[in-house]
């Protein structure tokens, strides 16, 4: 996302850029700082913070195309990346609550 947001406008440092920095950084973030905690609910909890931030990013890139910064057939690549991403998370989330008693 870094790489991706070098190309856009100047004004949109403190905006669009910024944002769409920091919901991609979360995502990570969110999953390592839960990994980090010492209870499944709260593990648990963070993926479900990670996946927050990832529907945050879909949504800002969405805006970016829209606004012309982002090629659509790149926006639909990073969304099928997305869609990758939301699964696995979504998946580790459903076995961990499974498993939860």
């Amino acid at each position: 996302m870094y790489r991706l947001t070098q190309s856009f406008p100047r004004e949109e440092l403190y905006g669009l850029t910024s944002q769409i920095r920091r919901s991609a950084v979360s995502v990570g973030s969110n999953i390592a700082e839960g990994q980090g905690r010492l209870s499944k609910k709260d593990f648990r909890h963070f993926l479900s913070q990670a996946r927050g931030s990832l529907f945050e990013l879909e949504t800002q890139l969405v805006i970016a195309c829209r606004l012309g910064y982002v090629l659509e057939p790149n926006l639909k690549a990073i969304l099928k990346q997305s869609g990758a991403i939301n699964a696995m998370l979504t998946g580790l989330m459903q076995s961990m609550s499974s498993k939860a008693a």
